[in-house]
């Protein structure tokens, strides 16, 4: 099958197009950089000049391929809100491209944009309201209601692997800053993990379930709720550095920006996803990977 990737060059995005290729699939890649056009064809994927806010590239890219992986999002988060509408806009000029086909069109979102304080499945909706703005899952479910075979894969707050630049990397920085390493009250609320390499195969088998696999949410996590304590106790190990429990202001003067993200408790069951898709892990997990020195290096 011939593939058009979005984020083709990032941290996910590389290794859903090294998963494609390594099963036969040919890939045509969106690239923005002439450094990313150049790292995609020296591993044999043809490029479509352009970025996410670039309709006229996003429609040649999408036209040329029998099926399409959206892993594509500007992560500056000074700029979210206008970054999730750039999004929003992208996944609707991609998916008017696939109208009247069969052609798959799979979109990125994040277990994080669900209600927290439940154990949530692939059936589990996020709220009608939200504070937080990314609209990728109602932009998907919006292109399948008019017939496009649309379906979407949620990625846990931690995909990692070497080369990982997300989340917990942001937390080790904030811990070499301060000179200590924090967790939001007792640290009992939850982060779901997978491994890039791992994630990557849900796209893949999405992919090729075609319109078997329209209008579903596939959850692409390994480990189904990590106590962020346990993942603090990790990085301080791995830093030799104090961890300790903070809350009120002092939480919110440590992580700042960050501190969402840090206090969310995101539990989540991945079972359905393993059961149609076949999909088994087997990848290290996440404090297995923070045991070892890349991440700290």
């Amino acid at each position: 099958m011939r593939v058009f990737v979005t984020g083709a060059t990032g941290f996910v995005g590389s290794a859903v197009v090294q998963e494609l290729i390594r099963t036969g699939h040919q890939v045509v890649g969106l690239a923005r950089s002439d450094a990313s056009a150049a790292a995609l064809g020296a591993v044999g994927v043809e490029v479509v000049r352009g970025g996410l806010e670039d309709a006229d590239s996003l429609k040649a890219g999408a036209a040329a391929c029998d099926g399409l992986i959206h892993c594509g999002f500007n992560h500056d988060f000074s700029k979210f809100a206008e970054n999730c509408e750039m999004d929003r806009r992208a996944i609707e000029t991609m998916a008017g491209v696939l109208a009247g086909s069969d052609r798959p069109l799979i979109v990125t979102s994040g277990t994080g944009l669900i209600a927290p304080g439940q154990i949530a499945d692939e059936d589990t909706l996020p709220p009608q309201t939200s504070s937080i703005p990314r609209r990728s899952e109602q932009a998907a479910m919006a292109a399948f209601a008019t017939g496009v075979n649309a379906s979407i894969v949620r990625l846990p707050p931690s995909v990692h692997g070497i080369g990982d630049h997300g989340f917990v990397p942001i937390l080790i920085g904030m811990a070499r800053d301060k000179g200590r390493v924090a967790y939001t009250g007792e640290g009992m609320n939850h982060w779901p993990a997978v491994h890039r390499f791992d994630a990557a195969k849900v796209y893949r088998l999405v992919l090729e379930k075609g319109r078997e696999a329209a209008g579903r949410r596939f959850h692409a996590t390994d480990e189904d709720g990590i106590p962020f304590r346990q993942i603090a106790e990790a990085i301080g190990k791995g830093l030799t550095l104090p961890v300790a429990g903070v809350s009120g202001e002092e939480a919110a003067a440590y992580y700042g920006w960050f501190s969402h993200f840090a206090a969310i408790d995101n539990r989540v069951s991945s079972r359905k996803t393993r059961e149609f898709l076949g999909w088994q892990p087997s990848q290290p997990g996440l404090l297995q990977e923070l045991a070892e020195p890349h991440y700290f290096q």
